[in-house]
């Protein structure tokens, strides 16, 4: 069963709109949580760092949580718009790269404030991002996009199928 964009049902009241963007904002930061988490015990058992310093997780976990407000802040801005005769990889692409610039340009702002927080020049904090190294923020940046796209085009088949075909799809009927 097919259903058109918008189909399901959204929250009326600000109450549940806020519990909806909290949901999102939760489960986002759990999905870039066990990215962030992957990717810095990939990074310490490459530098053979013994023992792992737990600390580096907890730090992945606030990134990611960072980052997935970043993302809902880019959605808000931008909204996903899948456009069915194109198809959801042509219709999200162009998105998917406006979604990476604000988020890395929002890194950039929160390196700034952050420096600012500890007594810094902002601008020199702001441009300090990334080890002010123009291709780790590359690398940084087509890792986040590797990390985004899956996420965008599972929301693009939520919009074509509606969330209760696209759960069934996944994850089979409830009993």
């Amino acid at each position: 069963m097919i259903q058109t964009p918008g189909a399901d049902v959204k929250p009326q009241g600000f109450k549940e709109k806020l519990e909806d963007e909290a949901k999102k904002a939760f489960a986002l930061s759990i999905y870039f949580g066990i990215w962030f988490c992957a990717l810095a015990f990939l990074a310490a058992t490459t530098l053979d760092e013994r023992p792992i310093p737990l600390a580096i997780f907890g730090f992945a976990l606030i990134k990611a949580a960072l980052c997935a407000k970043f993302l809902l802040i880019g959605q808000a801005s931008f909204p996903i718009k899948v456009e069915p005769s194109h198809g959801i990889v042509k219709s999200l692409f162009v998105e998917s790269l406006i979604y990476l610039a604000i988020v890395v340009a929002l890194n950039y702002l929160e390196a700034g404030l952050h420096g600012l927080i500890h007594g810094k020049n902002f601008i020199d904090s702001m441009t300090a991002f990334g080890q002010s190294n123009p291709l780790h923020v590359v690398a940084m940046s087509i890792i986040y996009w590797l990390i985004v796209w899956p996420y965008l085009i599972l929301m693009g088949i939520k919009m074509i199928l509606g969330t209760q075909t696209t759960l069934t799809i996944f994850f089979g009927k409830k009993n």
